[in-house]
């Protein structure tokens, strides 16, 4: 049976850098459309401190998700032939949304759109789309996991792409959390004793399928049928606290290791704050103290929650040693692990060849 390995990444971190003081003029509401009274300032310094964010990126008024999706996907692939690929796996969860149009367009599916942007004229070359909420790129690397593994598929491409800037609702102090880009990784068959070692996923829906949902915007005068993204990060917050740590340890055991032996854990960057009291109660549930230091590597205070797109950004950056003081080796272990919409978490081990 053959091994899923990482031949190679790309990314496409837009270029305009969104600052907090671009939020100082917002007029933010609450969830009752009652305009909050802290000055802005308060606010916005109140958010940093629980996510960490400084900055975010935002794409051009030109541009859509199968743009920056296409982008990363000529990164990842080259120098390998566009015709080899088996599959086109996208994670994205709002399609195409143009500049002032809220309206999604998801027809064909943006794997498709990238796939005739390649100019991939091999119709065995099968290209979709999964929305899986934030763990969407770490889910399709599961599936052509699979794939490779049953002897389909040689060579997949997973893409992670999403703009949120555009399905935020600007009144709603959560805005600021979000960001935009894409992130791709090309998967190969291969028979070293290396590459994708287990994986674990796990969807909650009784209690917990609205905690990520679309709903109009919080200003009670913006009629119409817009629809943003809305959370309940309170409650987002104690659930992946709780349960992120039990999935990683989960893939840990399956794989036949232990957190000692993982030397890079890539952390869904949704929330400073929150990973960090994630990777303590995975240590503490491991039984290893203190916490290892330089573990964890964070990008989130620059480059915001572009939701399927942090992780892949996060590898493709890693992997090109673009991140100081991280680095990953022959034989390294790395865990990914994300949790979002639906919810969704998932974790996969892997060894470096």
């Amino acid at each position: 049976m053959p091994n899923s390995i990482i031949i190679s990444t790309g990314c496409c971190i837009p270029s305009e850098i969104i600052p907090n003081s671009h939020f100082l003029e917002n007029e933010f509401f609450g969830s009752d459309g009652v305009r909050l009274e802290k000055p802005n300032p308060e606010i916005i310094e109140k958010l940093y401190n629980i996510t960490g964010i400084r900055e975010r990126r935002y794409v051009g008024n030109e541009l859509t998700t199968t743009d920056i999706a296409y982008e990363a996907s000529v990164q990842a692939l080259e120098g390998i032939d566009r015709e080899s690929l088996d599959y086109i796996i996208v994670a994205q969860n709002f399609g195409d949304v143009h500049f002032g149009n809220l309206r999604t367009d998801m027809v064909p599916t943006i794997a498709s759109r990238v796939k005739h942007r390649l100019k991939i004229e091999n119709p065995s070359t099968v290209a979709y789309d999964i929305p899986f909420g934030c763990p969407g790129w770490l889910q399709g690397m599961i599936m052509a996991d699979y794939y490779i593994r049953s002897g389909d598929a040689q060579r997949v491409l997973v893409v992670g792409a999403e703009i949120l800037s555009r399905v935020s609702d600007p009144h709603d102090v959560d805005c600021m959390i979000f960001a935009d880009g894409a992130g791709a990784t090309v998967l190969e068959a291969s028979n070293e004793k290396a590459g994708i070692l287990s994986h674990i996923a796990r969807t909650d829906t009784i209690d917990k399928a609205w905690m990520l949902r679309l709903e109009k915007s919080y200003h009670p005068d913006r009629k119409g049928d817009e629809l943003f993204i809305k959370m309940d990060g309170h409650d987002i917050y104690k659930y992946a606290l709780k349960t992120v740590p039990l999935v990683v340890k989960q893939a840990l055991d399956k794989a036949g290791l232990m957190l000692v032996d993982v030397d890079k854990i890539l952390m869904h960057q949704a929330n400073a704050k929150m990973d960090e009291a994630i990777l303590k109660r995975l240590f503490q549930l491991c039984g290893v103290e203190p916490v290892a230091k330089g573990v964890m590597p964070m990008i989130i205070e620059w480059a915001g929650n572009s939701s399927v797109a942090t992780i892949p950004t996060l590898l493709d950056l890693l992997l090109k040693e673009k991140l100081k003081g991280h680095r990953l080796d022959s034989g390294d272990v790395a865990v990914f692990a994300s949790v979002g919409a639906g919810m969704n978490i998932n974790a996969m081990v892997y060894r470096m060849p």
